[in-house]
C-alpha cells in the first residue's frame, strides 16, 4: 500500500520492531497534558506567558529530557464532540478546566517527567498538567504539496 503505515514515523511505540528506525529508547516517554481554564483560548495569553512556555521548552534538555512533540488545541468554543451516533458543538464534557495542550517528552523516570512537569508555566497561570507514560503511538510524514 503505497504511503501506507510502514512510512510512518514511530517514536512512540515501545518493544515494537520496524525494519525502517532501530534506534534505542532508553528513556521512557511521557504524555504531559495541560490544563487551562475553560475555554482555554491561547490568544488570551499575554506575551509573558507565551516566552514563559517558550523557556520552558527549551529548558526540557537541561531537566535530562528531550521534548518529542507538542501541540496546542484550539478553544473549546471550535470543538465537535461525537457520543455514540449524535454529533454536537461544544466540548465532549463541561468543565471549568479543559486540556488545553499536550506535549511528550523522553525522561529517565516518572520522577524527572514529573521534575519537567512542575516546571510547566500552566501550573502557575491557574491551570495545572497531568502526566501519563505513553503506551505507543505514531507521527505521519506530513503531506508533500
Amino acid at each position: 500500500m503505497a504511503g501506507g503505515l510502514s512510512n510512518l514515523r514511530r517514536p512512540f511505540d515501545r518493544g515494537v520492531e520496524d525494519k525502517h528506525d532501530r534506534r534505542e529508547c532508553p528513556m521512557a516517554q511521557y504524555a504531559i497534558l495541560l490544563y487551562a481554564k475553560a475555554p482555554a483560548d491561547s490568544a488570551d495569553l499575554t506575551p509573558e506567558e507565551r516566552a514563559a512556555h517558550a523557556r520552558h521548552a527549551e529548558e526540557v534538555p537541561a531537566l535530562g529530557g528531550q521534548l518529542l512533540a507538542a501541540f496546542a488545541l484550539q478553544p473549546t468554543t471550535v470543538a465537535t464532540s461525537i457520543h455514540g451516533d449524535v454529533i454536537t458543538d461544544g466540548p465532549f464534557l463541561d468543565a471549568k478546566e479543559v486540556v488545553a495542550g499536550v506535549y511528550v517528552i523522553e525522561a529517565a523516570d516518572l520522577d524527572a517527567a514529573l521534575e519537567i512537569a512542575r516546571r510547566n508555566p500552566a501550573t502557575q497561570q491557574g491551570g495545572g498538567v497531568e502526566v501519563r507514560p505513553v503506551a505507543s503511538g505514531f507521527i505521519s510524514p506530513t503531506a508533500k504539496g
